[in-house]
Order: structure tokens, then C-alpha cells, then sequence
């Protein structure tokens, strides 16, 4: 005798709904704005650093113009952006699941 367990409607809307909140969580987790922003913001201070500590002659290399410096406190910026964009509009939370109806 076989036993194989049959899902009512209610475990698979059950299902369903613990899946959306979790790839609801993860698409929050791994937003774009906070990836970019991070990496921007990472890259850019290392970058600023070399500005920071650059020689005359890299500067005279590149015209007079600090383009570690400049590059750098750019990135910073951009990467600060996508921070602050990520902070004042957040991912949209997932829909409120509607209350089960009683059978």
C-alpha cells in the first residue's frame, strides 16, 4: 500500500507565500543601489588614497591635473549617492498576505 500525501489548497498558498518572502528579503539584501554604492565607495577611497599620496611626477604625468584625487572623491561621491538613494527609497515591501480564508 502506497501513501502519498496530498497538498491542499491551503499548504501550497502557504508555500507560496513563505518563497515570495524570501525572495522578497533577498532582493532586498542584494539590491543594485547597494552594490554599486559599496563598490563605489570602496574603489573610491582607495583611489582618493593614491591621490592623497601621489608623487610629482605622477602628477606631472597626467598634466598638472591629480587625477587619482579627482577620480576618487568622484567615486566617493557616486558611491555615496546610491547609498543615500538606497536609504530615502528603500525596496518596496512585499504585499501583506491577505488573511486565510476559513473552509
Amino acid at each position: 500500500m502506497s501513501e502519498h500525501h496530498e497538498y491542499s489548497e491551503r499548504d501550497v498558498n502557504r508555500e507560496v507565500t513563505e518563497l515570495q518572502s524570501k525572495s522578497a528579503t533577498a532582493a532586498r539584501l542584494f539590491d543594485i543601489r547597494r552594490v554599486i554604492g559599496v563598490l563605489f565607495v570602496l574603489y573610491g577611497v582607495i583611489v582618493t588614497i593614491a591621490g592623497i599620496a601621489a608623487s610629482d611626477a605622477d602628477i606631472d604625468k597626467a598634466e598638472g591635473v591629480n587625477i587619482n584625487l579627482w577620480t576618487g572623491l568622484g567615486m566617493l561621491l557616486l558611491g555615496l549617492f546610491f547609498l543615500t538613494w538606497l536609504k530615502l527609497r528603500p525596496t518596496a515591501p512585499p504585499p501583506p498576505v491577505p488573511p486565510e480564508e476559513s473552509e
